[in-house]
């Protein structure tokens, strides 16, 4: 198949009347046998809000049986990512002040995770950019995951005070060796050819490919096909040349002792990384280590959603959430003071209570639709 973009056909009105001129946070449009999904919040490197995630949710259920939808293509407004998370500040003022949308936004966004892994038809994610956090939930749970190389995916979570969601619990677990643990606590930046060894993306597409691949799949080319028509090889990346390292270190049980062997190595690089865990909050690195080996042997993603669901809520309620989160993005002094100060003071009943069921209950994943219960593809 040629690289030259096949001419698209023209684009039709969502059939529930989505505007497709870029006013909404999330644009709905279908062009030829393609629904896309473009979030359209390009000065926040497109974060999520809780409307975007119903928008996404709402279009995703629509085009699921519409016969003239053959796959569904998802993407980001400018040039700097796909989606760079969450809407933190969102999650500070209900931290701060008690509240609960936190909550009902991590339940629908956590279904709608739900819903991608087990979508009936192709969902291609073009994972172009910064894809951090909640970028991750709606990209690598897809079953066409395509990466540039100005692809840098990570799951920073620990360094607010938080622990990785949106299924990355899931994700993180099963990447070869300890890498998953690795990239969990240091907050490890990925290349896109390091996404593909983990096992988060599938094929590397150069950026200026992209417009041929979106007209492809609008001209009616089957997607697996398209995207290795257009993909280049990736190297190894470098998250996998330092297995030796990281897999020595952080099989240990606790944070404690994955930072003592990191300093004993005599590696340059494990002496980095254990500089970056020691800033993060010392209680998101025990209970994400705890989350990670609790997640390693659960048996679907439904069950590690849950799980999340019951440690971002107790997160919600802890003091090093909202004091992360005002280090790093509201007062920007980057010297956040955690409670409890060091990991030895992170004892196993205070990680236990983030495993604790919400009093509101647990998430409801049965509000899914029927077809997405089916088996994951993956």
């Amino acid at each position: 198949m040629s690289a030259a973009t096949p001419p698209i056909p023209a684009t039709r009105a969502p059939a529930d009347g989505a505007p497709a001129d870029g006013a909404d946070d999330v644009i709905r449009r279908v062009e030829g046998a393609v629904g896309r999904l473009t979030l359209n919040r390009p000065k926040a490197i497109n974060a999520l809000t809780h409307g975007m995630v119903l928008a996404m949710t709402e279009a995703l259920v629509g085009w699921a049986t519409d016969d003239s939808i053959t796959c569904v293509v998802v993407d980001g407004a400018g040039e700097r990512g796909l989606c760079a998370g969450g809407d933190v500040r969102a999650f500070y003022r209900d931290a701060r002040s008690g509240g609960t949308g936190s909550v009902d936004f991590w339940a629908d966004e956590y279904r709608l995770n739900a819903l991608i892994a087990r979508y009936p038809k192709p969902y291609v994610a073009l994972m172009d950019g910064l894809v951090m956090g909640g970028g991750v939930g709606i990209s690598a749970h897809g079953s066409v995951r395509v990466v540039t190389e100005r692809s840098r995916i990570a799951m920073p979570e620990t360094g607010i005070g938080f622990v990785p969601d949106v299924g990355g619990t899931w994700l993180l677990s099963r990447m070869p060796g300890e890498t998953g643990t690795h990239a969990a606590l240091t907050a490890a930046t990925l290349t896109g050819a390091d996404a593909i060894t983990a096992g988060l993306a599938d094929l590397l597409v150069p950026a200026t490919r992209l417009p041929a691949l979106v007209g492809a799949l609008a001209a009616g080319t089957e997607p697996t096909e398209a995207v290795t028509a257009l993909a280049i090889p990736a190297d190894m990346g470098d998250l996998a040349a330092e297995r030796g390292w990281i897999d020595t270190c952080y099989a240990a049980d606790s944070v404690e002792e994955i930072v003592a062997r990191l300093r004993a190595s005599g590696e340059p690089a494990a002496a980095t990384a254990a500089d970056e865990i020691e800033a993060k909050s010392p209680t998101a690195l025990a209970v994400t280590l705890a989350a990670l080996r609790r997640a390693a042997t659960l048996p679907d993603l439904d069950a590690a959603l849950v799980q999340e669901f019951r440690v971002s809520v107790a997160c919600l309620r802890h003091h090093d959430l909202a004091e992360g989160i005002r280090a790093q993005i509201i007062d920007k002094d980057r010297n956040p003071r955690w409670t409890p100060s060091t990991l030895a003071d992170v004892d196993a009943a205070l990680v236990a209570q983030f495993f604790a069921a919400p009093a509101r209950g647990d998430l409801d994943l049965a509000r899914s639709l029927a077809w997405a219960r089916r088996p994951m593809v993956r």
